[in-house]
Order: structure tokens, then C-alpha cells, then sequence
């Protein structure tokens, strides 16, 4: 896949998954309007789509069809934008700027944005619990197509784990407590793993369930995602030294005025770099169980670390 493919793909699925947010969220006018307006302005304040493009990618690779997918999709958007809410918090990160607009607390208030991001990680789940249209004696309108009973809740297992205290909120935790605090590489290893890889792992999980996925298809998909995870956040941690508020949409330096744990702050950024590609290159010959069929998650896995933003 070229990289113009790739731009258009990206692309393609990005448009897919906002309207299949449009779909399952909320109105604006809903009442309380209130919370409602500030879930929206921060779902909708932009974003690559990554987490939930992984899924339809692994779907895809997996022998599945993509429109199995989207109910999934949008529900892992709603947790991965309901953890920025959260992170931006002054009790958390304290951060200004996410995604090129004030932070959803800073146009609505702590206590909005803190019921804001309950709202998307409820809302998330009330979407993946839905059974597919003329399910018999379950109700209709649902986000699955072609998906058994036992194939949702193993979706609903698999994201509830990769999101919860031995997931991303454990590995938001072990952030917080070595804020200023010198730690090792074996920690900083589970906290990269846990705060972001493990929603990035369970993205490409989900899609594999989703498909039929063999035993073998499945180890495949979760070894991409535990490397691509890992990659995509020492990535993060050099772009937030390399990066500005201009491209990035948030400001740049935190981590370092914070004295965060970091790849580069432990071994510096031409060394997280060959983590980096290293880990990425692993994540690409993970992929040859699919041939041809994983041809996007190749191209995506190069995408996450040549990325500048």
C-alpha cells in the first residue's frame, strides 16, 4: 500500500467512523443538553480515528466484513476520547489544548468534563451490549451484523479489560506515581503497555472476534497490537519533545516539565527511536498469517511511527 493509499484509507474509515458516531451518540439537544454538548464537542473536535480504524483493519484481515465493525469502532472511540477527557484534568495532566481547541473543561467546567467522560465510557458499553437487528427476543437496532451472542460478549470482555485497572487505568496510575520519580525500564515498559497499548491490543482483538478469527489469526493480531501499542507511545513521547502545539494540537514539553517517565527521558531519543522501528518491523512480520489481507495494518504500523502528529 502506497502512502497515498494509505492517506485515503485513513481517510475513507475516518468519515465512517464519525458518522457512525453521529449515529450512536446523543444529540446535542438532548436532555440534559448540557453534558450532551460537551461529549460531542470532544468527540468531535477531530482526531486520527486510529483505535477504532484498527479494528476495521484487523476485521478486514481477519476474513471479516468492515460493517461488522462500526458499532465497535465507535464505542472505542467514545472510551479513548472519554481517558483525553479524563487525562486533561488539573488533577491529572492539566492540560490546556487537545486536539487544536481548549480542553473540554476548560469550556465547560471540571465537573462537566469529569461527567462528560462517565457519559462516553457508559454510553460505549450501553452500544456494544446492543444486539443486531431481528435478534429474537432481544431488541433491535443494534451495532453488530453476522456476530453471534457469545462473539459480543467477548467484545465486551475484551474492551472492559483493555480499559479498566489492569489495562489503561492501571497504566494511568503508575504514570501518576512516577511523576518526578526516577523509574526503570522494565515499569516504564508496563505503564506504556497498559496506558495506551493495551486499548491499542484489545482494537485489534476485537476485530479478529469479530471475523471468526482462528487461534492462530487471533495470536497474530494481538502480537501487532501489543507492538504497535508500545510504539505508538515512545512516538508520542518524542513528538512531545520534537512537536508543537501547531501540529500536534496540544502543548508540547508537558511530559518533560513534568518529569514524566519516558522512553527518551530514560534512554534517549535516538535510542526510543530504534525501539521504535524495531518494534514496528516485529508488528509487520507478525502479519504474514493474512497475506494480501493485511496489506492496510502493514501500511498503518508504518504510519504510527513515521507519524508527526
Amino acid at each position: 500500500m502506497t502512502s497515498d493509499e494509505l492517506r485515503r484509507y485513513l481517510e475513507d474509515r475516518r468519515v465512517l467512523v464519525d458518522e457512525a458516531l453521529e449515529r450512536y451518540l446523543p444529540g446535542a439537544g438532548d436532555p440534559p443538553k448540557e453534558i450532551h454538548e460537551a461529549v460531542r464537542y470532544s468527540v468531535f473536535a477531530g482526531g486520527k480515528r486510529l483505535r477504532p480504524i484498527l479494528i476495521l483493519a484487523a476485521t478486514e484481515a481477519a476474513g471479516g466484513q468492515m460493517e461488522q465493525a462500526l458499532g465497535a469502532a465507535a464505542a472505542i472511540e467514545m472510551i479513548h476520547t472519554y481517558s483525553l477527557i479524563h487525562d486533561d484534568l488539573p488533577a491529572m495532566d492539566d492540560d490546556d489544548f487537545r486536539r487544536g481547541r481548549p480542553t473540554c473543561h476548560k469550556v465547560y467546567g471540571e465537573a462537566m468534563a469529569i461527567l462528560a467522560g462517565d457519559a462516553l465510557l457508559t454510553q460505549a458499553f450501553i452500544l456494544l451490549s446492543l444486539a443486531p437487528p431481528g435478534d429474537q427476543g432481544e431488541s433491535c437496532g443494534g451495532v453488530y451484523a453476522q456476530t453471534t451472542a457469545e462473539a459480543r460478549l467477548r467484545v465486551i470482555q475484551e474492551i472492559a479489560q483493555a480499559a479498566g485497572s489492569k489495562g489503561m487505568v492501571g497504566g494511568q496510575v503508575v504514570d501518576m506515581l512516577h511523576e518526578d520519580r526516577g523509574v526503570d525500564l522494565p515499569t516504564l515498559q508496563y505503564l506504556h503497555a497498559h496506558k495506551t497499548g493495551a486499548l491499542i491490543r484489545g482494537c485489534l482483538r476485537v476485530g479478529g472476534i469479530l471475523a471468526s478469527a482462528g487461534p492462530e489469526q487471533l495470536d497474530a493480531l494481538t502480537q501487532y497490537g501489543e507492538r504497535i501499542g508500545l510504539a505508538f507511545q515512545i512516538v508520542d513521547d518524542i513528538l512531545d519533545l520534537e512537536g508543537s502545539l501547531e501540529a500536534l494540537g496540544k502543548q508540547v514539553g508537558s511530559d518533560l516539565r513534568k518529569k514524566k517517565a519516558t522512553f527518551p527521558a530514560l534512554l534517549g531519543i535516538e535510542e526510543s527511536r530504534r525501539w521504535a522501528h524495531r518494534l514496528v518491523s516485529e508488528a509487520q512480520q507478525s502479519l504474514a498469517i493474512f497475506g494480501d489481507r493485511g496489506a492496510a495494518l502493514v501500511a498503518i504500523a508504518d504510519f504510527v511511527v513515521m507519524r508527526r502528529r
